[in-house]
C-alpha cells in the first residue's frame, strides 16, 4: 500500500525499508531502548509482522518508520514509531499510524504501545490509558 502525504510517501513494503536509516535514528535520536545494537534492530525490522515506512517523495530517503509485532489474528504491538525532525508537523506521523493500524490487515486487532510522548497522536487513533487488567513485566536489560 502506498499513499502520498505532504511531499512524502507512506509505504508498507518491507523490502523498501532502509535498515541503516532506522538504526541511525534509533541509536542516535530515539529515547527508548538505546541498549539495542545494530544486529538487534535489523532482526527486529526483518522479523516484524508488519512495517510501515515514510519516504521523501523527491529523494526516496527514509524519513519515518513504524513496526508491529503480532500474532497475526487479533493482537498487535506498535513499536519504534518515529519521524525525522525535519519532517515533523506535517501529518506524516499520523499517516504512518493510520496505515499501520487502520488500513492494513490489523484493522480489527487490539493494539498496544508504550510511549512517553506523542500521546495526543495516539489518542486520535483510539489508544487510551491501560486498564486495571493490564500487567507488565519490564525487560531486564
Amino acid at each position: 500500500m502506498r499513499r502520498s502525504v505532504a511531499g512524502g510517501e507512506i509505504d508498507d513494503d518491507p523490502g523498501r525499508v532502509d535498515v541503516e536509516a532506522v538504526w541511525r535514528y534509533l541509536s542516535e535520536e530515539a529515547y527508548w531502548e538505546r541498549w539495542r545494537d545494530r544486529g538487534v534492530v535489523e532482526r527486529q525490522v526483518r522479523g516484524a509482522w508488519r512495517v510501515v515506512g515514510a519516504y521523501d517523495g523527491a529523494t526516496g530517503r527514509q524519513v519515518g518508520f513504524a513496526r508491529a509485532v503480532s500474532d497475526g489474528e487479533s493482537f498487535a504491538y506498535l513499536a519504534d514509531v518515529w519521524v525525522a525532525a525535519d519532517w515533523r508537523g506535517n501529518g506524516l506521523g499520523g499517516a504512518i499510524v493510520s496505515v499501520m493500524i487502520d488500513e492494513g490487515p490489523g484493522a480489527r486487532f487490539r493494539w498496544v504501545l508504550h510511549t512517553r510522548d506523542a500521546r495526543g497522536l495516539y489518542v486520535r487513533y483510539g489508544f487510551a490509558a491501560a486498564t486495571e487488567r493490564v500487567l507488565e513485566r519490564p525487560g531486564r536489560g
